[in-house]
């Protein structure tokens, strides 16, 4: 990951904006997760879309990131805190709100020290894991 310093503020390459944007203590996590996910889980880059406008309500938003599948549909949706944030209910009710708009089937939160996947069943019910599949085993959940 590319980082400089530009008039004064610490700034972050971000390979999916292609465009330099400000290292925050978020961005720092979003960015080591998305590396690692490409690079260790097999997650296509090209697949993965980051800070996706999204509107609630009136409201507009932007979710941190979502992966699609081949087909283009969204399979997973990021919501990335600042490692001295806690996960909490909020996080995932965060999540869950971004998710009416796109019906994902996954969700990830993360920190940095601390991620859950969260399967999301047709049932209602959830699943709850400590961390995050490879690209080719989330396909065959889905």
């Amino acid at each position: 990951m590319r980082t400089r310093l530009y008039n004064g503020k610490e700034q972050i390459f971000c390979a999916w904006r292609h465009r330099w944007v400000r290292l925050t203590p978020e961005e720092w996590v979003r960015q080591q997760l998305l590396h690692r996910m490409v690079e260790q889980l097999g997650y296509p880059a090209s697949l993965i879309a980051v800070e996706v406008a999204i509107t609630v309500g009136e409201v507009h938003k932007r979710c941190d990131a979502v992966v699609y599948d081949r087909a283009m549909q969204p399979l997973l949706l990021i919501e990335c805190k600042a490692e001295t944030v806690p996960l909490t209910q909020k996080t995932l009710d965060q999540a869950i709100t971004y998710n009416r708009k796109l019906n994902v089937p996954f969700l990830l939160l993360h920190n940095g020290p601390q991620s859950i996947f969260v399967t999301l069943n047709p049932d209602g019910t959830n699943h709850y894991a400590q961390r995050c599949p490879g690209y080719t085993d989330l396909l065959r959940c889905e």
